[in-house]
């Protein structure tokens, strides 16, 4: 994500995000992930935000590597949780074979659609052979920005399956709900996991 405007947003509001992601307990989303990544492995949390899902793969005995393009979201998630997040863009993240697991738990959908396949293939080639990545986005059509200024990507279900398949990952399993957000608009969303 490299939209001022967002990244703004979340700077201003980080302990009001902190606050609606509730306390530390695991979502059913992560506890699914953390069991089909392997025991102990590296997981990279793309957009960790205040850095509680970061904290909990680490206490759960995995290798965290933490990143937001949010410097606020960085500061609360080191200050609050020891996590050593580092600040960075979705562009930023390069390489082979370094992650076991990739969470992407309603980040990417801040980039544009055009960057999209390109941010999924960096991804993909970072992810070791058999590991695993979660994705959650907005369900919706177009772009938009939201009540308070952030910037969204929506994708329908079918659109987003074939952009992961096309980036090279299978779909395992897919959770559609909603919820309300930081700007208290409930939107439908989709979560997907997939092998690499």
């Amino acid at each position: 994500m490299s939209d001022d405007e967002t990244i703004a947003v979340y700077n201003a509001r980080v302990n009001d995000y902190a606050k609606i992601l509730g306390d530390d307990v695991p979502s059913a989303d992560l506890l699914a992930f953390m069991d089909a990544v392997a025991p102990g492995g590296h997981v990279l949390d793309l957009g960790c935000g205040p850095g509680n899902s970061a904290a909990m793969m680490q206490n759960a005995g995995f290798q965290v590597t933490a990143t937001d393009a949010s410097e606020e979201m960085v500061r609360f998630a080191r200050d609050t949780y020891g996590i050593n997040a580092k600040l960075a863009l979705f562009d930023d993240i390069s390489g082979t074979d370094i992650y076991d697991g990739i969470w992407a738990n309603f980040s990417l959908l801040h980039a544009p659609k055009a960057d999209m396949p390109r941010h999924l293939a960096a991804l993909r080639d970072a992810l070791k052979p058999g590991g695993m990545f979660h994705i959650g986005t907005k369900l919706g059509d177009d772009v938009a920005r939201d009540k308070i200024g952030r910037f969204y990507s929506y994708y329908q279900e079918d659109e987003l399956i074939g952009l992961l398949s096309d980036a090279g990952f299978v779909p395992r399993t897919r959770r559609k709900g909603e919820e309300p957000g930081l700007d208290g608009t409930v939107a439908p969303f989709i979560i997907v996991l997939s092998d690499g």
